[in-house]
């Protein structure tokens, strides 16, 4: 991975080229809360489908996470900073305007940027968030001390004990991401989904109860298709050939 600087934060990266003479527009992939480029992007193959429909693929470590530099302060987290990452880092690579795609934590953090910057997002991919989006402050409440309890095994709730041990599947650093769940807790305002006009595909799994249900948001959008992902729930559903599929159809159909 290569690094650039973002806000006096050192972020690192990865940009690949597409394959085959018939080239798209570029593609900007965030990843979720606890997890890194490689987990949600490269392990699951989504980095090898879109290089091989012809899209020029970003990647990156959300502050905080994988290989970018870890922070202890929760101001450091605000989604507003965690959005301007991402339009720092498409400057950084000459990227005028690209499709975003955001994972769960990563898709607020992309929804924060579409509502900030027009008109660097072509257009807008959510997968792992429903409802949530706009009814809850994002990352369950209890999560930064579950980050921060000495062991596994004394947390009782099962949800954020999920939460914890992918954290410690990643090798995360556990004080890094309380302070991350404390600075990124936001609820976003319903109404101002309507100024985000450029086309906007929601993929969540059916069994993804920490997404909640994304039907809510389809009012909310101006332009928008949902998409259920069968019998998935949030970390299954990452990987998943429908929602894949989804995406690549909606890239080859939108404006």
């Amino acid at each position: 991975m290569e690094t650039f600087v973002s806000n006096n934060v050192e972020i690192a990266y990865s940009d690949f080229e597409p394959f085959g003479e018939d080239r798209q527009e570029p593609i900007v992939l965030v990843h979720g809360f606890a997890s890194t480029h490689a987990v949600n992007w490269m392990f699951t193959q989504w980095v090898k489908t879109l290089t091989e429909d012809g899209r020029r693929v970003v990647v990156f470590d959300n502050r905080g996470h994988g290989r970018s530099e870890k922070l202890y302060d929760p101001a450091q987290y605000s989604l507003d900073l965690m959005a301007s990452d991402i339009a720092n880092l498409m400057d950084h690579l000459s990227i005028a305007r690209a499709d975003v795609m955001g994972y769960s934590l990563g898709a607020r953090i992309s929804t924060v940027l579409t509502l900030a910057k027009p008109e660097r997002v072509r257009s807008l991919i959510l997968g792992g968030i429903g409802q949530y989006l706009v009814q809850d402050a994002g990352l369950p409440s209890g999560l930064a001390e579950a980050m921060e309890a000495e062991r596994i095994e004394d947390i009782d709730n099962s949800m954020l004990k999920i939460f914890r041990g992918f954290a410690e599947s990643t090798r995360s650093d556990l004080k890094a991401l309380a302070a991350c769940v404390r600075g990124a807790r936001k609820a976003l305002d319903p109404a101002s989904l309507a100024g985000i006009t450029c086309p906007v595909l929601i993929c969540v799994g059916t069994r993804d109860d920490v997404a909640g249900d994304p039907s809510p948001l389809e009012p909310l959008f101006p332009n928008v298709r949902l998409v259920d992902i069968p019998g998935r729930d949030h970390n299954r559903a990452v990987g998943d050939r429908i929602y894949k599929q989804a995406v690549v159809e909606f890239l080859a159909a939108r404006p």
